[in-house]
């Protein structure tokens, strides 16, 4: 999936605000999804843009609670509330879904765009059977009888490696591996074959064999259509498995953008650069982890929000938040950047 994509910078007044392809199947600009708190609203999602264009693979990657998931929610208009979408625009094949109504949205969440969750116990129903759940996609989206209905559901069962898959399609859930939910779950979002595909943490809850097996899955349904794929996760050993490109997040906010090789071959962002050196090398039994934790969003640090863990950080770091700037197929949010970077 090493796919080359033309660039350009979009620019909003005296700020570019992120890499697009010229090509963008999805364009996300300046998104704010913020909720209330006792000192107003804090942002889960501060100024997001990014660019997805058909056929290519975007890793949005970063520590829990740095905003990836509330990022895809927000695409979905699935955001829980109090929470809610205060700024930007999400377009997707041209159209603004901010802008459609909620029958014009259902149309297209599910057909069109579709969402692997994280958790598949939370995400099937527990009462009702996985071919009735993958069918009830079909009967919804398509224009299809239940036998129908429930005769494609059996067949995407066995296409995601579902072993019987007339038997599994009578059982429950529960009466399943967490493997075989999250490739029931993978059935039921491309039941429709829809143009983008949303993964949030696909494989953590799974052994390596079977993590391995799900992406595999993942990369070939993804490839047989040309379709996108927008894959959440904090395994930086996935992202340099199957991203084209990739987008760094901390604290709401894109630190760094990068085409995967030159993200780890140079990274620019020391927030990038920690994540990195967390991971275990062979031969090396010390552990490097970034120091301190992610700031709470709704007492954000002054300037920079990484410098109180940031090696690199000086007093400007501390007096103004940095702008995202952009240098070819680049972009890094730091006043001290990696030299090959800026």
């Amino acid at each position: 999936m090493r796919l080359s994509h033309a660039y350009r910078v979009l620019d909003f007044g005296s700020e570019p605000f992120g890499i697009w392809n010229l090509e963008s199947l999805l364009e996300i600009r300046d998104l704010t999804t913020a909720f209330p708190a006792e000192k107003g609203l804090f942002k889960a999602v501060d100024g997001v843009s990014l660019s997805i264009s058909r056929g290519e693979v975007l890793c949005l990657v970063g520590e829990s609670g740095c905003g990836k998931s509330m990022t895809a929610l927000s695409v979905l208009q699935l955001v829980p509330p109090p929470g809610r979408i205060v700024g930007g625009k999400i377009l997707f094949d041209g159209r603004d879904l901010l802008e459609l109504d909620r029958g014009e949205m259902r149309r297209i969440r599910g057909e069109r765009i579709s969402m692997v969750f994280q958790e598949p116990m939370s995400a099937l129903n527990p009462v009702f059977t996985i071919g009735d759940q993958v069918a009830e996609v079909l009967r919804i989206h398509r224009d299809i009888s239940s036998a129908d209905a429930n005769r494609v559901a059996v067949e995407l069962l066995g296409k995601v490696g579902i072993p019987d898959p007339e038997l599994r399609a009578r059982e429950y859930p529960h009466q399943m591996s967490g493997g075989m939910q999250q490739r029931a779950l993978i059935a039921m979002a491309m039941a429709c074959e829809p143009d983008l595909l949303i993964a949030d943490e696909p494989t953590t809850a799974l052994d390596v064999t079977v993590q391995a097996q799900i992406l595999r899955l993942m990369e070939r349904l993804i490839s047989e259509g040309e379709r996108s794929l927008l894959l959440i996760t904090h395994d930086l050993g996935v992202v340099a498995e199957v991203a084209d490109r990739v987008c760094v997040m901390y604290a709401g906010v894109i630190v760094e953008e990068s085409p995967v090789r030159d993200l780890f071959a140079d990274p620019g962002h020391p927030y990038t650069l920690g994540l990195l050196d967390s991971l275990p090398s062979p031969g090396d039994r010390t552990y490097h982890p970034i120091p301190g934790s992610v700031p709470n969003l709704a007492d954000l640090p002054p300037g920079c929000r990484f410098q109180p863990r940031c090696p690199r950080a000086r007093e400007v770091c501390q007096k103004k938040e940095p702008e995202l700037k952009v240098s070819g197929n680049r972009a890094v949010r730091c006043y001290f950047p990696g030299k090959e970077v800026l």
